[in-house]
């Protein structure tokens, strides 16, 4: 089975213009203008909510509502658990008295469900999604037939109560220098961000490189780390233009974290990673050599 996902309220689009459709939060009297599901709740705590199913197409679809996990895959992104594998966490905590849908075009359906927190939950994010999925079977280039499973969903974070750890960790940091003999070079910084808390967060990254005496090297490089649940990692690579081959340099990667959340209490602290690698003048290197041999030339004793 080839799977398509399509995340919060965006289109999930077939190849006819009258297959799309849209997951979003919703209420008795219909959505409710949340982005995504988010919920604060202790262990043991049961929590009710409606997600709305818009076809916004010009065919007739039956929907699978069902929840699962995410996670974050190994380019950073968010995404959820395939049909073919079992939850194991908040996805397994959500239930649904229906699970099959038929929806008219351009009307929507809107179906409860009840989250029940378990009483020896962690505490911290768990993160998911509900989704809508419609499987149809297509044929390939090859004339081979698979089944299509065609997926949107609304994202769901749920913080459990109780002791929670916000911490990003830079580790496995290299920084390899490239330019001319003369003249200024480029430093790439390569380093890999884990979530080692129990908290989603992002961060902005600010990416810069020293000489001696903490001499400022080159232009920094600044991005936005994006949203990292719990214990996933991603390898991030930044260029430095401008740094002169000054011998021994410093690559460092200074980490501010934010909670995208906004249930942390007290401001998340900024993380500091560096490593020294060389950048060789070997311009300066060569005269120094060749100064040093004529010198040592004109003090050896001439012979007749």
């Amino acid at each position: 089975m080839i799977t398509n996902l399509v995340l919060a309220t965006a289109l999930a689009l077939a190849p006819s213009p009258g297959f799309s459709w849209s997951v979003q939060p919703s209420g008795p009297k219909g959505p409710t203008g949340r982005d995504y599901f988010s919920y604060a709740a202790a262990p043991g705590a049961t929590i009710q909510d409606t997600v709305g199913i818009t076809n916004r197409g010009t065919e007739k679809l039956t929907f699978k509502v069902y929840a699962t996990d995410a996670f974050n895959t190994a380019d950073g992104s968010f995404a959820l658990l395939t049909a073919d594998r079992k939850p194991d966490d908040v996805g397994s905590w959500i239930t649904l008295n229906k699970r099959t849908f038929t929806v008219k075009p351009g009307k929507r359906v809107d179906v409860p469900f009840t989250v029940r927190v378990p009483k020896n939950a962690t505490p911290g994010d768990h993160s998911g999604g509900v989704l809508a999925a419609v499987t149809q079977q297509e044929t390939t280039g090859g004339g081979q037939k698979v089944n299509v499973d065609r997926r949107v969903a609304a994202r769901l974070h749920l913080r459990v109560n109780g002791p929670t750890t916000s911490a990003l960790k830079v580790d496995r940091i290299t920084a390899s220098h490239d330019g001319p003999l003369v003249g200024n070079r480029k430093v790439k910084v390569s380093y890999r961000v884990t979530n080692t808390g129990n908290i989603r967060l992002t961060a902005r990254a600010h990416v810069y490189t020293e000489a001696l005496f903490t001499w400022p090297q080159g232009t920094p490089a600044d991005r936005d780390i994006p949203e990292l649940l719990p214990g996933s990692s991603y390898t991030f690579t930044d260029e430095i233009s401008g740094v002169l081959p000054a011998g021994p340099l410093k690559a460092a990667v200074r980490l501010t974290p934010s909670d995208p959340g906004g249930l942390s209490p007290t401001r998340l602290s900024p993380t500091t990673r560096s490593i020294t690698f060389w950048a060789v003048p070997w311009v300066v290197l060569g005269v120094v050599v060749v100064v040093g041999l004529l010198l040592i030339r004109r003090r050896l004793p001439s012979r007749r």
